[in-house]
């Protein structure tokens, strides 16, 4: 690829996008280093990291970075649980299309973390960390039950849930009256 000088007779701009200008160097720049910033000490630590490459985490090591982030994963549920409540109060208990749909998503999401729960954690165990996998598991899934305990809060908020006696009038025999009173003149 050959780079041609442009014609003197184009503009400047085009000249100097053919023929960038120089790099500055370091002792020629007019900005001082910042207070503290020491050049030597800069390079003498790119020396080291190049010298010394870093060895790789050991299994122990290994399985207990897995067994943290394993951790994090079984608490995030809880992590949600403050902004939900908000977005359940906020959205009122009267039958809306939002508030039908911020139901709708807390009871799906708890409720597909359920049955996807040994896939969540399938990444992180290992032979050595089994043991420890079953609390983390159990935690994950208490943290989702709570989830879903936010949903039934909130649609029996709604009035959704049958809980008094007049949501089960239908299956309610009438009352045969003991005693049947006439009006006489």
């Amino acid at each position: 690829m050959t780079t041609t000088t442009p014609n003197p007779s184009y503009p400047s701009w085009v000249r100097e996008l053919h023929s960038p200008p120089n790099p500055k160097s370091k002792s020629a720049s007019s900005i001082r280093d910042p207070p503290g910033f020491s050049a030597s000490l800069t390079g003498k630590r790119a020396q080291l990291s190049k010298t010394q490459p870093h060895k790789p985490p050991t299994p122990e090591e290994t399985d207990i970075l897995k067994v943290k982030k394993s951790w994090e994963v079984a608490l995030a549920p809880a992590k949600q649980l403050p902004m939900n409540a908000i977005m359940m109060y906020m959205s009122g208990n009267s039958l809306q299309i939002f508030s039908i749909m911020m139901v709708f998503m807390l009871f799906k999401n708890p409720l597909q973390a359920l049955m996807q729960t040994n896939a969540v954690f399938t990444k992180y165990e290992t032979p050595r960390t089994r043991g420890k996998m079953w609390v983390v598991k159990a935690v994950y899934v208490l943290m989702n039950l709570v989830a879903l305990g936010l949903g039934i809060w909130k649609v029996n908020g709604m009035g959704l849930l049958p809980t008094t006696r007049s949501d089960w009038l239908a299956w309610e025999s009438q009352r045969e009256p003991v005693e049947r009173t006439v009006f006489a003149f």
